[in-house]
Formats: structure tokens, sequence, C-alpha cells
């Protein structure tokens, strides 16, 4: 037992080896959870004749399926970071209220989009930029896959609380699970049953299943520091106040992304047909892989930095940011030297249509020419959450996708002819100027406060 405390201690030790040790299992959990989608992807962008256009089906349901993501995280990246600054506090039994508190909105909130998902499928389907050819394969997905997402949003919504106690191990097999039950089950259905798309939603929602089964076994159990008792599980007004509103943020980046999303197809479809929105799917399911380390790692970071900041010990706090700034920075080069360098090799493990692979090519240089800066926002960004200040997180979320993306979409592909070209520049020129200002916004405010904290530990919290 005393082994179990210490881990779960972060207020002492090493503060990059807790990073790591808690990083390297969530970065790990990351991957596998986006090799659900990837592995769709792959199996699908290779259905016989079909593939492109069933790729590109599967592409339009993106900003559904992030929706039901973000509803996810403002419940449980709401509540995770408050159980690291509660735990560092001592006040274990209200960690657990916020465990409670955050499982009953989820339920909730899992109802509600599974009632709105079903009934307003297809009209939103059409509006994101569905055509005749790929509607079919668009709805075959997203119909099983909300019909399921009860358990997807469960897990998604529980899990950080794993790694809010020091468990990120625990957190890595929760996940593991439900992915070597995609892999097995996707060629069955997909191949095997001739379900096509329907057959990979299908195994999608069945290997959430499982990891859902297993995270919600570990917080009944006897391991666990916090547990999911049912006396929690009432409704208790400022605690889920408090959940929603640093939640808020989390859910803001994953909405936004989702408009971003639409708003691309919308115009890509417009300037450049399905072709060019198969190359976005592609685009964003090599995104999505290669952020995920970089959230990895951030959520590696959160609970230390939030339980050391609830331990006033502001030193250890900053420590943890630089670290955090480095590897991700260093990280982001080695993306940037991927995709500009190698893009045909990135994009031939989804798809072999030559006709497709001669949109991506480009649209992949462009697309990601400063995704190095990136690791400045991505770190600054989930500092802002673990130390309980929303209000930053949130604007710079709006500012990155709302205010410059979406605009730049619709603009550029006026501007001298670019069309298709424009749309992908937009993600990039977000790029310089979202970082940018959440990196030095971090470093004028937060950063300069900790510093006077550390140097009187007398002084408040950050306010």
């Amino acid at each position: 037992m005393a082994s179990t405390v210490d881990r779960t201690n972060l207020a002492v030790g090493n503060v990059r080896k807790l990073i790591v040790r808690l990083a390297i299992p969530l970065i790990c959990a990351e991957l596998i959870n986006a090799l659900y989608n990837i592995i769709d992807r792959v199996y699908i962008g290779h259905i016989p004749e079909v593939g492109a256009y069933a790729l590109t089906g599967v592409g339009l349901t993106f900003p559904i399926i992030m929706c039901i993501a973000a509803f996810a995280a403002l419940w449980g990246m709401g509540g995770a970071p408050l159980c690291s600054i509660a735990r560092g506090e001592g006040r274990d039994e209200y960690a657990e209220q916020i465990l409670g508190q955050s499982t009953f909105t989820l339920i909730i909130t899992c109802i509600v989009v599974t009632v709105v998902g079903l009934i307003f499928r297809t009209p939103l389907l059409y509006a994101f930029g569905a055509s005749a050819d790929t509607f079919v394969y668009a709805n075959d997905y997203i119909t099983w896959y909300i019909g399921g997402c009860f358990t997807v949003m469960l897990t998604i919504g529980l899990n950080p609380f794993l790694t809010a106690q020091g468990f990120a191990r625990t957190g890595m097999i929760t996940v593991l699970t439900g992915a070597v039950a995609n892999l097995i089950l996707d060629p069955i259905f997909i191949f095997g049953l001739h379900m096509g798309v329907r057959g990979a939603a299908l195994a999608t929602v069945i290997a959430q299943f499982i990891s859902f089964l297993w995270v919600l076994r570990f917080l009944l159990g006897n391991k666990t520091k916090l547990k999911l008792r049912a006396k929690n599980l009432k409704p208790n007004g400022p605690i889920i106040k408090r959940i929603f509103m640093l939640g808020l943020s989390q859910c803001i980046m994953r909405l936004t992304e989702s408009a971003v999303q639409i708003v691309c197809n919308v115009q890509l479809q417009r300037f450049g047909g399905d072709m060019a929105l198969g190359a976005m799917t592609l685009l964003n399911t090599v995104r999505q892989m290669s952020f995920t380390i970089l959230n990895g790692f951030g959520s590696g970071m959160q609970p230390v930095m939030g339980f050391n900041y609830g331990a006033r010990i502001y030193s250890r706090v900053r420590e943890a940011y630089k670290f955090t700034v480095t590897v991700t920075f260093i990280y982001d080069l080695i993306i940037f030297a991927l995709v500009e360098f190698f893009p045909r090799a990135v994009i031939g493990i989804f798809t072999n249509d030559e006709a497709l692979i001669q949109v991506a090519v480009p649209a992949m240089r462009i697309f990601f020419c400063f995704v190095f800066l990136v690791a400045f926002q991505t770190a600054s960004q989930m500092s802002f959450i673990a130390l309980n200040k929303p209000k930053f997180a949130i604007f710079f979320s709006l500012l990155r996708k709302v205010c410059i993306v979406i605009p730049l979409a619709l603009i550029l592909p006026n501007v001298h002819n670019l069309g298709a070209t424009g749309v992908f520049m937009a993600d990039p020129i977000s790029d310089i100027i979202g970082p940018a200002a959440c990196f030095l916004t971090f470093i004028f405010t937060v950063w300069r406060k900790l510093k006077r904290m550390e140097d009187d530990p007398v002084q408040q919290h950050l306010t």
C-alpha cells in the first residue's frame, strides 16, 4: 500500500520523471485510441472499387464524431484537473464528489446526444458536404456510431480520472483492450460479414464497450484512490458548475474543430469535389495521429502541474511547463520533417488510389508547413486548464479556429483563384498566430505570477 501512495503523491520526486511516467502510458493510450478511427479508415480505404468514396463518406462524419467527443471531454476533462487540485489540497472526499458529478452529467449528456444525433443525422450529413455518391457510406457509418455512443462517451469521459490519480498505466490498458478488440473485429465485420462501413462502426462501438467495462470495474474496485459511489451521483449544482466552466474549454476546442471541418468540407466540395474532400480526410487522419502524442504528453503534465499547484509548490509547476514546451516542440519538428519530405509514403498507408494521392500530396505539404509551432499552444492551453484558468483556454480555442481558420477558409478560395488550395492554407496561417498569442499570454500573465508566488509562498493561488 505504501508504494501505491508514493506513486500517487505527485508532490515528491523528479518532476520530469513524473511527467514521463504518466505521459508514456497516456501517449500509448492516445495512439491506441486514435487507432479506433484510423484502423477503420485503412480498411475502408481499401474496400474494392468503392474505397475512395467510402473513405470520403466516413470523413464527412468527423464533425459529428468530434461533437460526441467534445461533450464527453466537457465533463471528463473538466472534472479530472479539479480532482488533481483537490487531491493536492488533501481533499479526497471532495475529489470523489467531482468524480460522481462528472459521471452523472456524462450519463445525461449521452442520452441527449443519442436522441438528437439519430433524429438529425441525415440533414446534418448533407449540410456537411455529402454528395449522392458519398451519403450512403456516411449514413451507414454514423447511424451505428451514434447508436452506440453511450459507451463511447463514458469511456472517453471517465478515463481521465484514472490519470488524475496517477494510474496512467491503467488508463492505457482501458484503451488497449478496446483497440485490440477493434483490430480483430474490423476485418471480420467489414469483409467477412460483408457489412462494409457499417461493420467498421459496429466494431468500434463494441470495442469501446469493452473499454467502458474495464474503466468502470476499476473505479468501483479497491485499487482506485477515488471510488465511484452511488451517493455522489445525485446532482450537485455548485460542483457541476465548476466542472462545466473548466471543461468548457476542452469542449469548445473540439466543437471548433468540428465547426472548422464543416466549413472546410463545404468549401472543398464546392471548389474541389469529392477528391478534395477525400484529401482532407487523409490530412485530418494524419493530424489526429500526430496530435495524439502531443495530447498524451500534455495530459501527463496536467496532473503533476495541478497537484503541485494545489500543494502550492510553484517551482515544480513552472518546471513542468518548461519541460512540456521543450519536448512537444522537438516532437513537432519531427512531424514537420516526415510530412514535408515523405508525404506520399504517409498517404500511401491509407489509400492506393492514384487520383486521390495526387490531390493529397501537395495539400499535405501546405497543411502542415507550420505544425512545429503548435507545441507552444498545446503546452500553454493545457497549463491553463491544469491551473483552473478556463477563460484563457476558452479564448485561445476560439481565437485559433473560429476567428482565424473559419474566416480564412471562406475567403482564401476566392483570392487569386486559389480554390481548394486556399482552404488547405487556412490552417497553417492559424498555426502561426494562435500559438504565438497563447504562449505570450501565458508567459506574461501566469508564468510571472507563479514566479512571484514561488518567491513568496504565503501568497494565494492565481486569481
